[in-house]
Order: structure tokens, then sequence, then C-alpha cells
């Protein structure tokens, strides 16, 4: 199952915004903005600017979040988000032996014969990735002796250089974790693509979890997030969900309920 963390945001993001709309709009000196910008003032500000579509000074503020228990297949997703940096766990550098560790989809997980065959699947890669890491290896291994290698070094590299190709077999259900940031602005771009109900379920879930964790530091900034129907029209043409009132309904009020969960 997904975890997410916010590890780290911009100190006072929401007065940092604001401080950045007023100057857009002041001839005050910058060291004066932070004056008479009470917290209703900065909500005003912040409701300007999503209002007016003048969403650059959002861009500075940003939120760093730790993901673990997901899959291969949602960082192949994630990282299509361009506008964001990423540190994920490697592969070639990890060994994923004795860690191996996958994600299970939901209704795989609903049809007993679907996840007893994935579990086989499953089972087979892992014994199929052992098996090649310890081919490897000792390929690599006895190179390297035989060139006059130093044991213990030789052990350690040849490791490495196996399981950077054993990986190949790895399947996407494989799990990984990342450490991520967004600034506000490349966050809410990736809420309205990726909270939609059209959204993979993996990412549309995780997705879910962000919004949750940075509505409890800045409420204002993201109390108007969704998906496109929820603050305009449907952008998924005749693929659309055509639950369009249900997705205005569920995200209604969300600085206010925290505990919000993907509609079916």
């Amino acid at each position: 199952m997904a975890r997410v963390a916010l590890i780290s945001y911009t100190k006072e993001c929401e007065l940092l915004v604001a401080c950045a709309a007023k100057l857009c709009y002041s001839a005050k000196e910058i060291s004066e903005l932070k004056k008479d910008l009470t917290p209703n003032k900065i909500k005003n500000f912040i409701d300007m600017l999503t209002k007016l579509g003048h969403e650059s000074p959002m861009e500075h503020a940003s939120f760093t979040f730790g993901i673990e228990g997901v899959s291969r297949a949602l960082l192949a997703q994630i990282t299509r988000h361009r506008i964001a940096s990423f540190s994920v766990q490697s592969q070639r550098y990890v060994s994923q032996g004795d860690g191996f560790s996958y994600v299970v989809p939901p209704e795989i997980e609903r049809i007993k014969e679907a996840k007893d065959a994935f579990l086989k699947i499953m089972k087979e890669c892992k014994k199929s990735y052992d098996n090649l890491s310890l081919i490897l290896k000792e390929n690599h291994l006895n190179k390297l002796i035989l060139g006059g290698a130093n044991a213990n070094e030789a052990e350690n590299i040849a490791q490495k250089a196996a399981i950077e190709d054993a990986r190949f077999v790895l399947p996407n259900a494989c799990k990984t974790k990342m450490i991520c940031t967004f600034n506000a602005r490349s966050l809410m771009n990736f809420f309205e693509r990726r909270l939609c109900n059209r959204a993979q379920w993996e990412i549309r879930k995780l997705a879910f979890l962000m919004l949750k964790s940075v509505l409890e530091v800045a409420p204002n900034l993201f109390s108007r997030v969704g998906p496109a129907c929820v603050c305009g029209s449907c952008k998924e043409g005749k693929m659309s969900c055509g639950k369009q009132e249900q997705m205005r309904e569920l995200f209604s009020n969300l600085t206010k309920n925290l505990e919000i969960s993907p509609a079916n």
C-alpha cells in the first residue's frame, strides 16, 4: 500500500505566495510586502490568483514528499510530470533478491484465480532474478580474480555488475520508493490530471494521499484543486466518466474533510 509523508515544504508558503502576488500589483519596497498581510488578506490574494489564472506566484512554494510502497509502473507515470524533481531507489545498486516486494492490483486481488496466477508469476520472477544474478556474479568474479583483483573488492564489484543486468527480468509490479519535489503550480497540474476518474488507479490513490498532506499545511493554496471537471469542464471528451456532479461533491469542502477517499 502506498505511503506518503510530506517531509519538507516552504516555510510560510501561503504568505510567500501572497507577497509575490502583492509585488506584481504594488509600488511598495519588497521589505514592506509582508506588512498588513493578515490571514484573511493572504486567503484573498490566493483566491484572486486562482480566479485570474495568475499562477506564477505559486511557483515560489515547494513541497517535498517521501513516497513508498508504489510500483515501478507508477514511477513511469509520475516522472512524466517534468517540472518536478525525483530521487528514486535504484535497481542497479540495490539488490532485489532478499527484499523483492511488489504491488498487487486490486482487480487481481479480488479474483482468486487471477491472484493465484499473479503470485505464481511474481515467484518465478524472483527465482529468475536470483538465478540470473548468481550466474552473472560468478562470471564477473572469475574474470576479476583472474585479472588479479583483490577478493573482497572483486566480490563487491561482481555483485553490483550482476544486479545491473539481472534487473531486466523484474516486473512493473516491483515496489520502489522515491523522494519528489513539486512547486505548488506544478502540483496543482499533477492533481488536475491524476485525481481524475480516468487516471490509473494507483497514481490516483497516490494523488489523494499527497493532497491530504498538503491541505494540512496550505489549505488556501489547495482548497480548489481537483480534476478539470471540478472547476470547469471535463477535458476527457468522449472518454469522460460522466460523473461530474459526483466529483464536484467529493471535492467540495476539502479543507473541512481531510478523510476524503477516491470515488469508485
